[in-house]
């Protein structure tokens, strides 16, 4: 099956949940860009906001994680982030350091060219757009509110991370699907990893995935490489 014919037109589709890293973003803007940054920052950020309760929330639970050689929190932090762990209250940290990095300047996110396009086509057509990914909710925000095409997130209305659940999990997407009041064959999800698409697909959602990068192995045979291969429509709205 080729990857035009992946997702019918007459296919109903309200909503469709993307995955970042590797699908709308080059993974380089997060391997050489975002963890460095965050990493480089990540001890000051404690020390200087240990008393504020989201830092303070993420510092307890990270404290779980600490071992023997850990010098202090800070240590512990660079130590999963070098080992790109999916931990929430890691993820919450970097995020509260990308911020600042975003609000001054310092960082701006690219995306592949046809994603901003494609985002607004499918907005304009009646989709609904969502976003899934073991970043933060809040760095998931602040990547899409300064991107190299301007502030995009007038075009999604919905983030997700790993507190919803895991992305491997078939249970997250049923979760996203309920809390989107959408039925599961309803949502489309896109992603790079193979494992995702399997786990959504398990929970009913319809799944594509994407292959971007020429240095990494596609996910699937009949992977997409550019959102100009899915058409999809908003069906007439029948629940009333």
């Amino acid at each position: 099956m080729s990857a035009e014919t992946s997702v019918p037109r007459a296919v109903p589709v309200r909503v469709i949940l993307l995955d970042i890293e590797g699908t709308t973003t080059p993974v380089r803007f997060v391997k050489e860009t975002l963890f460095p940054y965050a990493r480089a920052r990540l001890a000051q950020w404690i020390t200087e906001h240990a008393d504020e309760p989201e830092t303070r929330a993420a510092c307890e639970a990270l404290a779980l994680h600490c071992v023997a050689e850990d010098a202090d929190l800070a240590a512990t932090a660079c130590r999963l982030a070098d080992a790109d762990q999916k931990l929430t209250a890691l993820k919450t940290l970097q995020g509260l350091v990308w911020d600042a990095g975003y609000g001054d300047g310092s960082i701006i996110a690219p995306l592949y060219p046809d994603v901003a396009p494609a985002l607004a086509r499918w907005h304009a057509d009646g989709v609904r757009l969502a976003i899934f990914s073991s970043g933060s909710i809040h760095a998931q925000h602040l990547l899409f509110a300064h991107t190299a095409e301007g502030d995009l997130t007038p075009l999604l209305s919905g983030y997700f991370d790993t507190t919803i659940g895991a992305k491997g999990d078939a249970s997250s997407y049923a979760a996203i699907a309920a809390h989107l009041d959408v039925a599961p064959h309803e949502l489309l999800f896109l992603s790079d990893i193979r494992a995702e698409l399997l786990a959504a697909r398990a929970a009913g959602v319809q799944a594509i995935g994407v292959a971007r990068e020429s240095d990494i192995a596609p996910p699937e045979p009949d992977a997409i490489t550019h959102f100009d291969a899915i058409h999809v429509r908003a069906p007439v709205d029948d629940r009333i």
